[in-house]
């Protein structure tokens, strides 16, 4: 769900404030030989230098991605059976012009999804015939389940859109002020000054809203662009949770024209793989494979024989089971060897079904990155799908990674503020905070969360089944966690004001590495040979 990734850069932004401000590459650099506490992708692919690596196709599962960015155009990944644009199904996948992938939110008239639902809300309105003004009596134990469900359900929907609401009738007015001034004034935002606003007559009511907020704006020092933008942001992001997200009478499904509950459905999206909204997408992409030396925007921790596959899946709300599901077997049947999966929901109606898709990547030799989730909690097996647990079994998939978000300050506020953990859940942190990379429109920016560090990790294992093609995905896996460098510190614990020890929040108690793994790796070498234990003389850091 990439609402939490607005979530994660309002906590990184209020609680890390005093971190010192770092280049925009950290998490790129090297402790050692930098200062920060990156994943060393510069110092691995130094090393690396000379060697021939073979072409990976790392698959995005996620918004969509701008393919014609500046710095990710020429490692889009191009579907050699396919020809673009005769609306022929060339290399018979069962998708028509999937040249750079797939869009499993989008309709065959060409219209996409782009708000959602949130997965609490379509379960609620499934139980909504039956259990509306009814009451537990009489009900059997099953029954007890689904009402009980129901109830908490509708419950949480009407106190998060009762809590909406008053904000919502103060900043819709302001918006609306706001926007006539500047039709008014025929100017942009960043070309209006609060003295252009003194200027104007107050015979209506609208430009006395603007005056009095101009008083305010001018004692806290800030301009009229960036007042406007923080109105704006925070009007969409009410416009989106109250009119979609926590909506149950928003339904966007009729776009894409399928039946959501039919779990065996497959022939349904279009090839429009960047979407309306492909910010979070991209951004990841970017970390994982922008163009390195370049001289554009940033480098990409994967390096230079990595493909960018984008699967649209993600909506601004939760993703359904189905699209990801279908997401992840079109990764695998269309060569992806590494799965990018930045998003996260509380509810998973049809677990099974993509249970069922990962265990195919797991058999197909694919490697799967999930992000923690940026809620500043302790993980469990029930508050943020997917996860690699099988419903109802202890076995779990073996080429599965869990990436926490860890941050540029090597001290007490090393684990970032909104990431999840979890000592048996998550495996191992990696950059998340204030993440410098590619937006649409040739476009760059910072943002924060566990949606970031997912890509460092998918970027690293990468990087490996590149130059060390012979290596299954469970050894990548084991050689990324093995690999990670261990932290002595005591750190705040995302989400509170306590102490704990780093290495309590995930398996590894570790920051994962590319320059440690790729080291590791050359001592691995061959399918059937077991993983290689760390250096003696791997770093502590204290």
């Amino acid at each position: 769900m990439k609402k939490l990734l607005t979530l994660a850069l309002l906590l990184s932004t209020t609680v890390l404030f005093a971190q010192a401000e770092a280049p925009n590459d950290w998490w790129d650099l090297d402790r050692t030989d930098n200062s920060y506490p990156g994943v060393s992708a510069n110092k691995a692919l130094n090393y690396l230098e000379g060697k021939t690596g073979q072409m990976v196709v790392v698959a995005v599962i996620d918004s969509g991605v701008d393919i014609e960015h500046e710095d990710l155009k020429d490692i889009i990944w191009t579907n050699p059976g396919e020809i673009a644009g005769n609306g022929i199904d060339d290399d018979d996948n069962g998708y028509v012009d999937d040249v750079h992938g797939w869009n499993f939110i989008g309709g065959k008239d060409g219209r996409n999804v782009n708000g959602e639902n949130l997965e609490i809300v379509r379960i609620y309105n499934s139980l909504k015939g039956t259990y509306n003004n009814r009451n537990r009596d009489g009900l059997n134990r099953k029954e007890k389940v689904q009402y009980d469900t129901y109830i908490k359900y509708k419950e949480q929907i009407e106190a998060k859109r009762a809590e909406m609401e008053p904000g919502m009738k103060r900043i819709t007015p302001i918006k609306e002020a706001m926007d006539k001034v500047m039709m008014n004034l025929q100017m942009k935002p960043a070309s209006i000054t609060w003295k252009d606003i003194e200027g104007l007559s107050t015979k209506d009511a609208y430009t006395g809203i603007v005056k009095q907020m101009a008083e305010r704006a001018v004692a806290q020092g800030a301009t009229f662009s960036e007042t406007y933008d923080q109105i704006k942001n925070y009007a969409d992001y009410l416009e989106q949770s109250y009119g979609q997200n926590y909506n149950p009478d928003f339904d966007a499904r009729d776009i894409v024209g399928d039946n959501p509950g039919d779990l065996d459905d497959r022939d349904y999206g279009n090839n429009d793989v960047e979407g309306p909204d492909a910010m979070h997408g991209t951004h990841v992409s970017g970390i994982i494979a922008a163009v390195r030396g370049n001289d554009l925007g940033v480098d990409g921790v994967g390096g230079p024989n990595v493909r960018i596959m984008s699967v649209r899946t993600v909506p601004n709300g939760d993703e359904r089971d189905k699209d990801v599901a279908n997401a992840i077997r079109y990764a695998v049947e269309n060569g992806a060897s590494v799965i990018n999966m930045s998003f996260g929901k509380g509810a998973s109606p049809y677990k099974k079904a993509v249970d069922a898709a990962m265990k195919y990547a797991e058999k197909k030799d694919v490697v799967l990155v999930h992000a923690a989730g940026n809620d500043g909690k302790m993980l469990t097996l029930t508050n943020n799908y997917p996860n690699d647990t099988y419903l109802g079994r202890k076995k779990t998939i073996k080429t599965y990674i869990t990436v926490g978000a860890s941050s540029s300050d090597y001290g007490e506020t090393l684990a970032a503020s909104f990431s999840n953990y979890n000592k048996k859940m998550v495996d191992v942190f990696a950059p998340g905070y204030k993440i410098y990379a590619t937006f649409p429109d040739d476009n760059y920016s910072a943002i924060s969360g566990t949606s970031m560090a997912a890509p460092m990790v998918a970027g690293i294992a990468a990087m490996l089944r590149s130059y060390f093609p012979d290596l299954k995905a469970t050894q990548v896996k084991e050689i990324i966690l093995e690999s990670a460098l261990p932290v002595n510190l005591e750190v705040v614990k995302p989400g509170s004001d306590e102490k704990i020890k780093f290495s309590e929040l995930s398996a590894t108690g570790g920051l994962a590495n590319a320059y440690t793994a790729v080291k590791l790796a050359e001592r691995t070498k061959g399918k059937k040979r077991r993983v290689a234990k760390r250096d003696a003389g791997l770093m502590m850091f204290k």
